[in-house]
């Protein structure tokens, strides 16, 4: 786990290959995006957060200003809470976007809901600016087939929690330019992050990897071969990992983790992604993780 990106870097209003990226644009006020509008306020940037639930929004507020104090408290702030959170906006209102330089989605992983937001993205922001997604798994070419800007529009996938993880995955969807992907690691280093460039495939590296692992621990869990805590713990202790695969789910979402075994299963084809049964009845039940206080283990 890397160490928080805290410092501001002076070229916070810099123009790279003529797209102005110090004002940001974060759609999806969730876990992930509220995140990544943290990370982006903390480096310098302005931002602002695009939901359509005002609720969504103040919790994502709520979440930043716990987790900036959290930081604050270690002394890994280089500014205060409230100046950083300053520089965060809020609307419920894609058109308020026009101005940005870079808009990153971060709403639920979802093809429709995604291909939707790129599409109204492309008719409200402004010619030049990068369109981002942070999806876990889905076709960056899809999402840009969408829009009018196939050679703008690219993968940025963070990891959660994103003020924590020094990781940031960024796709190359079949049309981006070589100037657009430039551009986007230019960024996640000025947020602090490590850049690993994956290929538009379904689930691209990291969900490639990690999800099968997630998926045959539910199907373990299923039949048995042990407990939750039995199953994390050897994957905790024997294997070196510093969560088990089941608390891992839990924290990344039940939901989520479907959605990305889904698209993994079909466009790929092939069985060995097929979800687990548990994993789709505990999602039917709304046990969804920590976010829900009950997933494969249960949360105060």
């Amino acid at each position: 786990m890397a160490a928080p990106a805290t410092r501001t870097r002076a070229a916070a209003a810099a123009s790279y290959n003529g797209v102005q990226v110090s004002d940001v644009g974060v759609v999806g006020a969730g876990t992930m995006g509220s995140g990544i509008a943290q990370v982006c306020a903390t480096a310098g940037m302005q931002v602002l957060l695009v939901d359509v639930s005002l609720d969504q929004l103040r919790r994502g507020r709520e979440a930043m200003e716990a987790s900036l104090a959290k930081l604050a408290s270690k002394g890994q702030l280089e500014r205060g809470p409230a100046e950083t959170l300053g520089r965060v906006r809020t609307s419920t209102s894609l058109a308020d976007l026009g101005r940005v330089g870079i808009v990153i989605e971060a709403a639920f992983e979802d093809v429709a809901v995604k291909t939707d937001i790129f599409r109204r993205l492309d008719a409200a922001c402004r010619p030049d600016a990068l369109l981002a997604s942070n999806t876990s798994s889905i076709s960056i070419t899809t999402l840009a087939s969408a829009t009018r800007r196939a050679d703008r529009v690219v993968g940025m996938h963070f990891m959660n929690p994103v003020p924590l993880m020094g990781l940031v995955e960024v796709v190359r969807g079949l049309a981006t330019s070589d100037a657009t992907v430039a551009q986007v690691r230019e960024l996640a280093e000025r947020l602090g992050k490590t850049v690993v460039e994956a290929k538009d495939s379904p689930g691209f590296i990291s969900n490639r990897v990690l999800m099968p692992m997630i998926n045959e621990a539910v199907f373990a869990l299923e039949e048995g071969v042990g407990t939750a805590e039995g199953i994390d713990t050897v994957m905790r202790l024997g294997m070196g990992h510093p969560l088990g695969p089941l608390a891992l789910a839990d924290l990344i979402g039940l939901d989520v983790c479907l959605a990305i075994l889904e698209v993994l299963h079909r466009d790929l084809g092939d069985d060995k992604y097929r979800p687990a049964p548990l994993l789709r009845r505990y999602v039917a039940a709304g046990w969804l993780g920590r976010k829900t206080k009950r997933g494969f283990h249960t949360y105060p």
